[in-house]
């Protein structure tokens, strides 16, 4: 136990210095050439940044103003999510932050639909990164978590929707082609997220076993999801079968797929990928 905890401490410690300084050569190799607004906190201290240095000629690092607008989803986090989440996405705010301001600009190139694409990409794996080892980068990730624990539904949309109207200000003030772009860049990130972060959605499992007690056992000391056994009728041959049930986290799929082989590997498995769902859905809180 001491030696897995040691580990999980060296891995998040590993992943705050890494995603942190992915994220601080994004804004200072693609973000800064394209003159891109990346949408969440960062797009709008980037924002304000930018529109100070523009229309008042005041140059303002990047740190404090990120800081600043971090604060009220920190204030969210440590409320409603985990202490200890909120302590190691802090950590990343901050670094991320500070390197953002030592590290030299960098050109890679001056093509923006590159940019956008690419940019966006690594933005993603970034945020990705951090939130599967139980951590953030801040900004609408705390609000976006927040939603998810209160409705048990993926609100990655949602956010992309309010990040639309922070690149809709920067259209105005910069240009509709920035933020056009932005709006790639996004949804890039955003796409990005949903293949590599997967704890929000949810998959709806239909197995056809000879040992559906067993099924249902492993699948709740597995993912704490409990399962419905249903009775059938092979249409074929006539013969009885049992049908199990379930709602999973999507995250937790290729797992239990796995354990059912091993249980039973004449089990048939239909996935089902859910789009919503209405009741008690067990989510394991953030600590």
């Amino acid at each position: 136990m001491e030696k897995n905890k040691k580990y999980t401490i060296i891995k998040q410690i590993f992943v705050i210095v890494a995603a942190s300084l992915l994220l601080a050569i994004n804004i200072n190799t693609f973000v800064s050439t394209g003159g891109l607004v990346p949408g969440g906190a960062t797009g709008l201290a980037l924002l304000i940044q930018r529109s100070l240095a523009k229309f008042a000629g005041i140059s303002v690092p990047y740190t404090p103003l990120n800081l600043v607008i971090n604060a009220i989803p920190i204030y969210i986090g440590f409320r409603f999510i985990g202490k200890k989440f909120t302590g190691t996405s802090l950590c990343v705010i901050a670094l991320s932050s500070v390197l953002t301001d030592m590290l030299p600009k960098y050109v890679i190139t001056y093509d923006t639909l590159l940019i956008s694409i690419f940019g966006g990409i690594i933005n993603g794996f970034a945020i990705a990164l951090c939130l599967r080892n139980d951590t953030t980068t801040g900004g609408t990730d705390f609000i976006s978590i927040f939603i998810s624990q209160k409705t048990g539904q993926d609100s990655f949309n949602v956010i992309l929707g309010i990040n639309v109207v922070i690149l809709l200000i920067a259209g105005l003030l910069f240009g509709w082609d920035k933020a056009l772009y932005s709006i790639i860049f996004q949804f890039a990130t955003t796409q990005v997220e949903h293949i590599m972060y997967q704890n929000y959605q949810q998959v709806t499992l239909l197995i056809i076993t000879k040992v559906p007690d067993d099924v249902c056992e492993m699948i709740y000391a597995q993912t704490d999801h409990g399962g419905t056994i249903i009775d059938g009728i092979g249409s074929h041959e006539k013969n009885e079968r049992k049908i199990v049930y379930s709602v999973i986290g999507a995250a937790e799929e290729a797992r239990v797929i796995k354990k059912i082989k091993e249980i039973d590997p004449a089990a048939f498995c239909n996935v089902i990928r859910t789009e919503k769902i209405a009741g008690k859905f067990f989510l394991q809180p953030h600590s």
